[in-house]
């Protein structure tokens, strides 16, 4: 935690910089205006600001009501002549967090300086935990208008029971959203389920969302309760709804519709659920083409959100960088340089945030110096550039070449490109996705990247 002092007499800035450098471990910015204050004034560094109230200019009163202003939570310690006593009590109700009159003692300045620091640390955790509880270990992190606009939205309706649809591309954070919306509801208190409709097989997926009673079918022993009964009271978060087979989209339509639920081989159980779904795709497209439901769909989208990809929020980087970083860097405190984070910003990301956590994982295991240099993050932008464009043309190498291994890389390159997600890869390669997973296992291509295999002629 930082702290900023702006002191216009040069021999009391000297001072003020020396005796708060005794007791404050994070980082000193010093500057000699307000106006020069509110330039360095960084509500992500400096937790603490410490401000002459008589200055030329820009006061003290001004420096501090902006600061607040820009970020209620810093603590403002002001500095004022002994006259000036009722101007520092003006300070306070007005919202600084202690003064300290000229001359002031040394053992005084420590005190208040470390009281400041203690109550900005406790706050600090305090929003961390608050954080853990309500969404999980990671927190959305945005300063993009974008983004904002999509977090606003989605707490609106957060109170009501309404149907959430969030849209947008893999990786983007639709399940921190989710996970916002049931945190901000009435039914915070209730349980949240996730369910990825994608990632069960069709023969499991009726029973995990609806369940099933002993002697249903082969292998049912005993009665399972499917999701919906499981997040009774609470949210049910249906991912990757639009991969959802067409023939059980009318019994989730019914359970949206009555409150029931069918499981298999036994009578309808009433349930309370609100349901919050999230896809990739332009559901609104496939309903139109009879791909998806229509009917579903309008009950799924009564409130639509989008979110944003990354490469169209490209301010949110800076700040997700600085969060991965510390999230993962182990207590180490590694800064980025500024031409590397502009080669960051430049990235097209599209795994989106996902990605990019990624990535900054990869600079805490490989950066030297506490620091991430041009070159790495260049590295990585590199590494997720879009390929050459086909209208360039294939070259043949004149020695023959493997079809199979060609074949084995062009999936393996789609599959990045769309953000290891393989409903993605599979209409970007215009192949039914049982054919992309059955040629991903014949090639060794997993869901983390790729694994060996034998990138040799079929024998």
């Amino acid at each position: 935690m930082g702290i900023l002092i702006v002191e216009d007499d040069p021999a009391m800035r000297e001072v003020l910089a020396y005796q708060v450098g005794e007791v404050a471990a994070g980082e000193l910015d010093v500057v000699a205006t307000g106006e020069e204050g509110l330039a360095a004034f960084d509500p992500r560094r400096h937790a603490v600001v410490v401000t002459d109230l008589k200055m030329p200019g820009l006061d003290g009163l001004a420096v501090m009501r902006r600061v607040l202003e820009k970020a209620p939570e810093t603590l403002v310690v002001v500095v004022t002549a002994f006259g000036d006593v009722a101007v520092a009590v003006e300070a306070m109700k007005a919202g600084a967090f202690d003064f300290v009159p000229k001359p002031f003692d040394r053992d005084h300045l420590h005190q208040v300086i470390r009281k400041a620091l203690s109550v900005a640390s406790l706050k600090n955790r305090v929003e961390e935990l608050e954080r853990t509880l309500d969404w999980g270990e990671r927190a959305l992190v945005f300063v993009s208008p974008a983004m904002g606009e999509a977090v606003r939205l989605a707490d609106r309706v957060a109170a009501s029971d309404a149907t959430v649809l969030l849209t947008g591309e893999s990786g983007t954070g639709k399940e921190l959203l989710a996970r916002r919306v049931h945190a901000r509801s009435p039914r915070r208190k209730g349980p949240f389920v996730a369910v990825n409709c994608g990632a069960i097989p069709r023969e499991l997926l009726e029973s995990e969302l609806f369940g099933h009673v002993r002697g249903a079918f082969t292998g049912a022993v005993r009665d399972h309760k499917g999701r919906f009964e499981v997040a009774t009271g609470g949210t049910l978060f249906l991912d990757e709804v639009g991969e959802l087979p067409k023939d059980l989209q009318p019994k989730l339509l019914r359970a949206l519709e009555t409150g029931q639920v069918d499981p298999v081989g036994g009578q309808p159980r009433a349930v309370d659920v609100r349901i919050v779904a999230a896809t990739n795709r332009d559901l609104a497209a496939e309903a139109a083409d009879d791909r998806f439901r229509a009917d579903l769909f309008f009950r799924l989208a009564v409130v639509e959100v989008r979110v944003p990809a990354l490469r169209e929020r490209p301010e949110d980087v800076p700040v997700l960088v600085e969060h991965f970083l510390a999230k993962w860097g182990g207590g180490r405190r590694l800064k980025v340089a500024p031409d590397a984070l502009r080669a960051l910003q430049a990235a097209p990301w599209p795994g989106n945030v996902r990605e990019l956590e990624n990535a900054c994982r990869r600079f805490c295991l490989l950066a030297e110096d506490g620091a991430v240099p041009l070159g790495m993050a260049q590295a990585v932008a590199h590494r997720i550039a879009p390929s050459r464009k086909p209208s360039e043309g294939l070259v043949l190498p004149p020695d023959g070449l493997s079809l199979r291994g060609l074949e084995k890389e062009v999936i393996l390159r789609a599959f990045r490109l769309n953000g290891m997600n393989q409903s993605r890869t599979a209409r970007y390669l215009r192949i039914p996705r049982h054919i992309l997973l059955y040629r991903m296992k014949k090639y060794g291509i997993g869901t983390e990247g790729t694994e060996p295999g034998d990138e040799g002629e079929a024998q």
